[in-house]
């Protein structure tokens, strides 16, 4: 069975979808190999206009592999760096996609799955859902995902829910910013095809680089250099090709040329 398929729509939608509903989706090395190929593949494509990450079965995700973790018990030190590191090389790919990324949470989300919705810039959830960040139970420590997730929740909720690892549901992970909106199961696709028409009616490029002018900004100080950036920044946006046609279709009140004709 292929554990991770990919497909792209003819809007240039593409989604991504964890495909091992007997284990929740649990992922191990081989898994976190495929996703790292197929998100570098997507981020790469100028055709994709949107990242839907999904997951078939009743869970989005129950973290790590059982077996995997077997594995990693008898890994030296040496075999456990290189395999932290190839799940920090897929995350830091998901987390700086050019398009903008949507993780569709249909159910349980534990251990690095939360990791995995927190490098997505919008995250929809079935109000089933639930969340945990249960690593110190075991011994262990969501390091790896550590820079995404307190950047998503912030730290107040990261001393909790790092410390306790309890369970919670899916009001409370939009309460601390985990998920952008929760809504009713038969509801889920409903609410992401919203999202996504709104996607697409703006610039892809303007898309792509707001997305960027985010990591450019985030937790500077606004000083001289920063002021100096971001106004070089909206000046060569304004000159751009689509920035533009953008411009020009506004004052002439038409639809800019990157709309999808009927």
């Amino acid at each position: 069975m292929q554990t991770v398929l990919c497909e792209v729509d003819q809007r240039g939608i593409a989604r991504v979808t964890l495909n091992n509903p007997d284990k929740h989706n649990a992922f191990d090395d081989a898994i976190i190999g495929e996703l790292t190929a197929v998100f570098s593949a997507i981020a790469d494509n100028p055709a994709v206009r949107v990242m839907l990450l999904a997951a078939t079965g009743k869970s989005f995700s129950a973290g790590a592999d059982l077996n995997w973790m077997q594995r990693m018990a008898n890994y030296s030190y040496a075999e456990n760096l290189r395999d932290s590191q190839a799940l920090a090389e897929m995350l830091r790919v998901l987390n700086f996609m050019p398009q903008p990324t949507i993780a569709r949470v249909q159910g349980a989300a534990y251990g690095g799955a939360v990791g995995l919705i927190s490098c997505c810039d919008i995250a929809i959830a079935a109000s089933a859902a639930t969340f945990a960040l249960s690593e110190v139970k075991i011994g262990l420590l969501p390091a790896t995902i550590s820079p995404y997730v307190i950047n998503a929740i912030g730290q107040r909720a990261a001393r909790r829910y790092f410390t306790t690892a309890e369970l919670f549901n899916a009001q409370r992970a939009q309460e601390i910013g985990l998920v952008s909106e929760v809504v009713d199961a038969e509801h889920l696709d409903e609410k992401i095809e919203e999202v996504i028409a709104r996607l697409l009616g703006n610039s892809p490029a303007a898309i792509k680089a707001a997305k960027q002018l985010i990591f450019d900004v985030a937790g500077k100080a606004i000083d001289e250099q920063l002021i100096e950036q971001t106004c070089a920044t909206i000046a060569a946006i304004r000159v751009s090709p689509e920035g533009q046609e953008g411009l020009q279709a506004f004052l002439a009140k038409r639809k800019p040329n990157w709309l999808l004709k009927d």
